[in-house]
C-alpha cells in the first residue's frame, strides 16, 4: 500500500454545516447509508435504521457519560484559567487540558470561586503534554460545584439543557467529550429497536484527548494514540458470541465502540475483559469484531476519519462525505448520521 499521509485525509467542509445545535427530536437527525458491497448511497432519517436491521443483529454501544469537567479558576494573581479535566490518574491526580497552559508552571496554586476554600495545585506536564492537577477535596465535590458540560470548541451556540450532549443510555461518567453517535438514539428508537429483534450491549471507553488533538504527524503511521481503559462486561461478551452463533450482525454505535470491540478482539475476544489500549485504525487494518459502524461525520485529518475510511475506503468516505456536504448534511457532534453496511 502506498505510505499514507495525513493529508489525504482532508477536506473542505462549509463552516455553514457544522451543526450548532441539536435536532429534536433526538431520531430525526438525518442518516446517510453507505453500501460498502455496493457502493450505493441512501438519504433516510435516522428514525428509519430499523429498516437496515435484521433481528439477531446487535448493537454495542458506548456507556460513558461526560463528565462536568470545564473548570473555571485564577491564579492568585488574578489571571483567569479554564481547564478541561480529561481523566484521573493512578495517584489521585487529574490530567487536564488548560488555556493559557504556558503560563502554569509546578507549584502554581489555582482558586475556584468559592473564597479559595476550593483549590488545584499544577503539577508537571504528562506524557501527552497535558497538565496534572492535585484538589484539595475530591473531584466529585468541584465538578459539583463548579463544573460545566464541556462542548468542542467548533460549538459556538450555548447549549439549553446539558442532557442532549449525553446519550440516554449513558451511565459511566468519565469522558471528556461525548460518544456522539450515540446521541440520536431515544428510549423509544431503542424499545422499537428491541422489539424488531434487535439486541442492544454496551462497552465503556471514556473519549480523552485524542477527540481534541489533530494528527500533527505528516505519516499516519507516526501518529501515537493516547492510552484509553476499555472495559467489555462478561454479559457484552455473552451477547456478542450469541449473536454470533445466530448469525447475527454486531453493528458498533461509534467509533470508541469500534475501538473497544477491536481491542477486546486482539486480546482473545473470550468472555468479559478490560485493559489500556492505544489501537490506532486506519486503511490497511483488518477487521476481527465489528460487520457494520453507525457514526457521525468527523473532522478532517482526525483519527475519526482515518477509522472509518479503513472500515469502507478512502475512495467510498470521500464520496460520501462529498455526497453529504452537496446536501447539506449536517457535521460533527450535534450533526447526522452514517451507517455504513
Amino acid at each position: 500500500m502506498t505510505e499514507l499521509r495525513t493529508d489525504d485525509f482532508d477536506y473542505h467542509l462549509p463552516p455553514e454545516l457544522i451543526a450548532q445545535t441539536p435536532v429534536e427530536p433526538r431520531d430525526a437527525s438525518r442518516l446517510l447509508v453507505i453500501h460498502r458491497d455496493s457502493g450505493q448511497l441512501e438519504h433516510r432519517r435516522f428514525r428509519e435504521i430499523g429498516e437496515f436491521l435484521r433481528p439477531g443483529d446487535l448493537l454495542i454501544a458506548n456507556d460513558s457519560r461526560v463528565l462536568p469537567g470545564r473548570l473555571f479558576a485564577r491564579k492568585p494573581t488574578g489571571g483567569r484559567v479554564e481547564l478541561l479535566l480529561l481523566r484521573e490518574l493512578p495517584d489521585g491526580r487529574w490530567e487536564s487540558l488548560a488555556r493559557p497552559a504556558n503560563r502554569l508552571h509546578p507549584g502554581q496554586l489555582l482558586l475556584f470561586d468559592n473564597g479559595g476554600v476550593d483549590t488545584a495545585e499544577v503539577g508537571e506536564r504528562t506524557e501527552s503534554g497535558a497538565i496534572a492537577l492535585r484538589f484539595t477535596v475530591p473531584a466529585s465535590e468541584i465538578l459539583a460545584r463548579h463544573g460545566h458540560v464541556p462542548l468542542p470548541p467548533y460549538i459556538k451556540a450555548p447549549l439549553g439543557d446539558p442532557e442532549r450532549y449525553q446519550t440516554v443510555y449513558g451511565r459511566v461518567a468519565g469522558s471528556a467529550a461525548a460518544p456522539t453517535a450515540g446521541l440520536h438514539f431515544t428510549p423509544a428508537l431503542m424499545e422499537a429497536l428491541a422489539e424488531r429483534g434487535v439486541g442492544f450491549g454496551f462497552v465503556t471507553l471514556h473519549v480523552g484527548l485524542d477527540t481534541f488533538r489533530p494528527v500533527q504527524a505528516e505519516r499516519v503511521a507516526d501518529h501515537q494514540m493516547h492510552a484509553e481503559l476499555v472495559v467489555v462486561p462478561d454479559q457484552t461478551a455473552a451477547a456478542i458470541r450469541a449473536a454470533r452463533a445466530a448469525g447475527g450482525r454486531i453493528v458498533a454505535v461509534g467509533t470508541t465502540a469500534v475501538r473497544s470491540l477491536e481491542s477486546w478482539a486482539a486480546a482473545g475476544g473470550e468472555g468479559g475483559w478490560s485493559g489500556w489500549t492505544r489501537l490506532f485504525i486506519y486503511p490497511g487494518y483488518v477487521f476481527r469484531a465489528v460487520d457494520a459502524l453507525i457514526t457521525n461525520f468527523h473532522l478532517p485529518r482526525s483519527t475519526l476519519l482515518m477509522l472509518v475510511s479503513a472500515f469502507a475506503s478512502r475512495a467510498l468516505m470521500r464520496r460520501a462525505y462529498d455526497e453529504a456536504i452537496a446536501r447539506e448534511y449536517r457535521f460533527f457532534s450535534f450533526g447526522d448520521a452514517t451507517l455504513i453496511l
